[in-house]
């Protein structure tokens, strides 16, 4: 069957420490045949997690994930085995290679581990080597090849099976500006009518060949924002992982600040009142929410632009209380008026 992809209100949460992280809330995609598609967004992200979850190497905590028409975070059991064998190729990002092994014996351990004799898989990964230009290169050992070249092993390798779904996480990360160019040519020339190709990176020069960009922060326009914000007791001003916009000043009421817990449930970070500002790290630094906020009381917020707000906290403003120096990110974030 054609390979196609369909992401349907995929939410992927896990436990970090004592709190609960959730990278990816209710994300809607679909990929087409033949498409390379690539994942864009800064560490932590959820692109690693995403491309986890596409080779049923982990389980979202809601949503569902088609390829090729079928439902993959349906399967069960050896259905799932299966399906991680010969229905995706994986190409990571640290190539993954065994060093005992050459380049021919790397590509042909998959093959041989699904029952294939020894000539059959050695004949397979000699026409993927060759495909990949590496056909002068079989009998050399990963210490003796480039990282370019161990990458290029790789990406034989996870084509032993055919897979109609290709994920490469970071595939350029560890190499030259030379290596880069013919791993991105390669990757290029895998998405193709029956194979799609699903690339996780932060190398923009992945982007004009793109035939789809996902970004999983999307990128804030930068415009002159100064909102004033009436909340009523419980709102939810912003939440964990949310793209970072506005810096706020508290006008009138309480604000809290706190993140989802994994023994509890949720976990206080701050609170802070009249005259004081919090959530200014995300916007100035251009990261998501590492906490959420919500209205104690009823409360009167005034929401600022990052260059609004240094325009703002230049000027001088009022205030008497701190939050706590051993707070950290957002809950560090809660400010004092100047």
């Amino acid at each position: 069957m054609a390979a196609a992809l369909h992401i349907e209100d995929l939410t992927i949460e896990y436990a970090r420490s004592d709190y609960v992280v959730r990278p990816i809330d209710r994300l809607t995609v679909t990929a087409g045949d033949g498409e390379l598609v690539l994942l864009l967004g800064p560490s932590g992200s959820g692109k690693t997690t995403l491309l986890s979850c596409l080779a049923a190497l982990l389980t979202p905590a809601a949503g569902q994930i088609h390829v090729g028409g079928k439902e993959i975070t349906a399967l069960k059991g050896q259905a799932v085995s299966d399906y991680r064998r010969h229905g995706v190729g994986i190409v990571f990002q640290a190539f993954n290679l065994i060093p005992s092994l050459n380049a021919r014996e790397n590509v042909a351990a998959p093959l041989r581990l699904s029952g294939a004799s020894r000539r059959e898989a050695n004949q397979r990964a000699e026409q993927l080597l060759q495909r990949v230009g590496l056909a002068d290169r079989l009998h050399h050992k990963p210490g003796e090849l480039s990282g370019g070249q161990q990458q290029r092993v790789a990406i034989a390798r996870a084509l032993v099976h055919d897979p109609s779904l290709i994920v490469a996480d970071e595939p350029t990360a560890h190499l030259d500006y030379v290596q880069v160019e013919e791993v991105l040519r390669l990757i290029r020339e895998l998405a193709a009518p029956g194979r799609l190709v699903v690339v996780s990176t932060h190398d923009d020069r992945f982007t004009p060949l793109a035939d789809r960009v996902i970004e999983l922060v999307p990128r804030q326009q930068i415009q002159p924002t100064i909102k004033r914000i009436e909340c009523a007791a419980g709102d939810v001003i912003f939440a964990q992982g949310e793209p970072s916009d506005l810096v706020y000043v508290v006008e009138e009421g309480d604000v809290e600040i706190f993140r989802p817990h994994a023994a509890t449930g949720e976990q206080t970070l701050g609170r802070c009142g009249p005259g004081e500002y919090f959530g200014e790290l995300g916007p100035l630094l251009g990261l998501q929410r590492s906490a959420s906020a919500r209205a104690l009381t009823p409360a009167v917020l005034t929401g600022y632009g990052p260059k609004e707000f240094a325009g703002w906290s230049g000027s001088g403003g009022n205030g008497t209380v701190a939050a706590e120096p051993e707070l950290s990110e957002e809950a560090a974030s809660v400010r004092v008026a100047p």
